[in-house]
């Protein structure tokens, strides 16, 4: 019999999955995921789904430059090889174009979306919104 002290411990809840979002990432890791969706972006989206680029569906030819454009690009992506890779449906690819493609290409190419302002070979970095707190909730010394 044994006693109490040689019992295993039982185990703690099993750790969480890593994040697969870029925005979570940072340096190497970040680079190599804008590097994945970048050659995804070149080679499969803008050449099947890019459409022609007016003032009322601008789109950025540095939209890497855009971190809501990277934040929707890549949630696009992950859809993508959910929806589309091995051991996806066969309605899949139809779920992709209607749940994420058509949402977020509207969003991203909306004339007052991220892209505003951009025009082929012309990049217009936005400006953050102001924020009068960083942490309004926080300790009085983290709002002043």
């Amino acid at each position: 019999m044994s006693s109490p002290e040689s019992d295993p411990q039982e185990p703690g809840p099993p750790p969480l999955p890593a994040p697969t979002f870029i925005l979570y990432f940072q340096g190497p890791q970040y680079a190599e995921a804008l590097r994945q969706l970048t050659l995804w972006a070149h080679h499969v989206l803008l050449p099947v789904y890019g459409r022609e680029i007016t003032s009322s569906a601008p789109w950025c030819s540095r939209w890497w430059e855009h971190p809501e454009a990277v934040a929707q690009l890549h949630g696009l992506w992950l859809a993508w090889t959910e929806l589309t890779g091995p051991g996806s449906g066969p309605s899949g690819p139809a779920n992709w174009h209607r749940d994420y493609l058509l949402p977020v290409m509207a969003s991203l190419r909306d004339p007052s979306g991220p892209f505003a302002g951009c025009k082929p070979g012309a990049h217009r970095r936005k400006e953050s919104p102001p924020v009068d707190f960083l942490d309004p909730f926080g300790p009085p010394s983290a709002t002043a």
